[in-house]
């Protein structure tokens, strides 16, 4: 009995000879699927990465969920990281229960040996020919111990420290990664730069206005999707959103900041 035709290749095959067809037809492009498949995903090179951490907290330090992410990803990515943060006060403590700031008293550097297990070295030893890049994760640290932007704005200031890192990474034209609000940092440093924090506007964006704030510092900001990131190659600096949009998940951050990771470990 007669069956509907099977269209392969623009041949139609009908009835019981179909089948030997499309085995035969099928073969044709095993090889190609077979090879697809097979084919490995270039290595990433093994690289020598600082990250620049600013506390450990996202309401007065570093965003944790960035910071892991960029653990995992430099740690899968086979580099070599070592983190520094400023042996400073931090500029408060925040009680992340109730968002309000505390009496309390931290250090910038001992906040974030929390994160790096301990391993943490003061950012004013980071010699930047023992390096191939840097990462700075987001969190309200970035803006408050790293930089004055949260209080400044547009006449923000970079902590010294950072200003040195980070300016003579770039002087060095080696990768610097940057996350979340953490790109103000570069629109300070590295006029024409073009740095992306997410969307300006929308209903999951409401920090949206520090890419005006990028633009007034006489960057470039760069609108971009939640999921994406901009690569700078004139200035080798990539940065993305992160938590910088609203509805972020670990998930998406992670996946997000895994795209920054990959970048930087593979300019050259």
């Amino acid at each position: 009995m007669l069956r509907r035709g099977v269209a392969l290749g623009g041949i139609v095959v009908v009835g019981l000879a179909a089948a030997p067809m499309i085995k035969h037809a099928m073969s044709r492009f095993k090889p190609a699927i077979t090879n697809a498949l097979s084919t490995p995903k270039p290595e990433l090179p093994a690289k020598r990465v600082a990250l620049i951490l600013s506390g450990s907290g996202v309401y007065d330090g570093t965003e944790l969920t960035e910071a892991v992410s960029c653990l995992v990803h430099l740690s899968k990515a086979n580099a070599t990281v070592t983190m520094f943060a400023p042996d400073v006060a931090q500029h408060h403590v925040v009680n992340h229960l109730t968002g309000t700031p505390t009496t309390e008293t931290r250090n910038v550097l001992v906040e974030s040996a929390r994160i790096g297990r301990g391993k943490v070295d003061a950012l004013d030893t980071l010699d930047v020919a023992n390096f191939d890049a840097v990462v700075v994760p987001g969190g309200f640290g970035a803006a408050k111990n790293l930089s004055s932007f949260a209080f400044d704005g547009a006449n923000m200031s970079v902590q010294p420290q950072v200003a040195s890192a980070l300016t003579a990474f770039h002087a060095a034209k080696k990768p610097i990664g940057l996350m979340c609000i953490a790109p103000v940092l570069g629109a300070k440093l590295f006029p024409g730069a073009q740095l992306t924090m997410g969307k300006r506007s929308g209903a999951t964006w409401s920090n949206g206005g520090a890419s005006d704030a990028v633009d007034a510092l006489g960057a470039v900001a760069v609108e971009k999707e939640a999921d994406e990131i901009l690569i700078d190659a004139a200035n080798k600096i990539v940065t993305a959103p992160a938590y910088m949009h609203d509805a972020g998940t670990p998930a998406s951050v992670y996946d997000n900041v895994g795209k920054l990771v990959e970048a930087v470990v593979r300019m050259e």
